[in-house]
């Protein structure tokens, strides 16, 4: 067994895990740690606990020391001294005519290495502005692409259902979003209903994903033929999800129709089948596509 803790760097940000060394952190306090980028300042999320070896990826590193008054100075500086590297920065994508957007300016603690995250619609060649920026830094520069996606969680906002964004405030890893999965909620397909501040798919809409499936797989679909418990045959009209329920237009005697209620688990009737996309253009089909994020994995926490 092997003691760690969890430290994070920014927030809503990746967990990374050191050894506590001498030091006795607490969830809450501030560490001095060494990573792949150098010297960093991080807090704790996470208190000392032992877990196996084997579930730890080596090397483990000790934390430096628990940080003093004049750290998080240094820190309160380090915050300062990025606004001041974000305005310069501006200037000479300006001056080198780039057609980039740039999104934050980052510190590491000992001032090794400034990182600068921007958005670009493809590759961008930057070295000249690096070679300038060095220049007037005085240190290592840094520039990373980054995605729609981790843009939103730096700079955060509001969502539709008039929250703070989930990715800004505690998602630490984005989840793939698929438009399958707003098909299995019924959601409206319209692109301005399922996409968020960032224009891509919610990412909501995997928080319920699971109980969907499962509640869906012991429901009909409309327009499937059922027979009730009186043994009558008739056809789905409408499904409510979260009851249970079906409504049902079944067969009378006399040709005589009759929309009755009842619990999903009483009727008999096939496997749900899979939803079609017939009611969608092709040129809708793409649209939707375009806002799906497959890969979840964010490029703030790169080493």
């Amino acid at each position: 067994m092997v003691k760690i803790i969890g430290v994070r760097f920014r927030t809503a940000g990746k967990v990374y895990y050191f050894s506590p060394g001498k030091t006795e952190p607490k969830a809450g306090d501030k560490v001095i740690v060494e990573t792949a980028r150098g010297v960093e300042f991080g807090t704790v999320v996470l208190g000392p606990k032992e877990v196996e070896e084997d579930k730890i990826t080596p090397p483990l590193k000790s934390v430096i020391r628990l940080a003093t008054a004049e750290d998080i100075k240094k820190e309160e500086k380090n915050r300062e001294k990025e606004k001041e590297a974000f305005k310069i920065c501006l200037e000479k994508i300006r001056k080198h005519g780039l057609e980039m957007k740039l999104i934050d300016a980052e510190y590491t603690f000992d001032n090794n290495k400034v990182l600068f995250y921007f958005t670009a619609d493809g590759r961008i060649d930057f070295r000249e502005l690096v070679k300038d920026l060095a220049s007037v830094f005085r240190t290592r520069i840094e520039l990373r692409q980054i995605g729609v996606r981790d843009e939103t969680k730096i700079r955060g906002g509001i969502g539709i259902c008039g929250r703070p964004l989930c990715c800004h405030t505690y998602l630490t890893e984005f989840a793939p979003v698929s438009i399958k999965m707003a098909k299995e909620q019924n959601l409206s397909l319209n692109p301005t209903k399922i996409s968020g501040v960032c224009g891509r798919l919610m990412c909501c809409l995997t928080n319920e994903e699971e109980t969907y499936e499962e509640l869906n797989s012991h429901l009909p679909s409309n327009g499937d033929h059922v027979t009730t418990p009186e043994g009558l045959k008739g056809t789905v009209q409408a499904v409510n999800v979260l009851r249970q329920q079906v409504k049902v237009v079944v067969d009378l005697e006399n040709d005589e129709k009759e929309v009755r209620e009842y619990k999903a688990a009483e009727l008999k009737f096939k496997p749900r089948r899979k939803k079609k996309d017939s009611k969608l253009s092709k040129e809708e089909m793409a649209q939707l596509k375009g806002l799906e994020e497959k890969n979840g994995k964010s490029k703030l926490d790169d080493a």
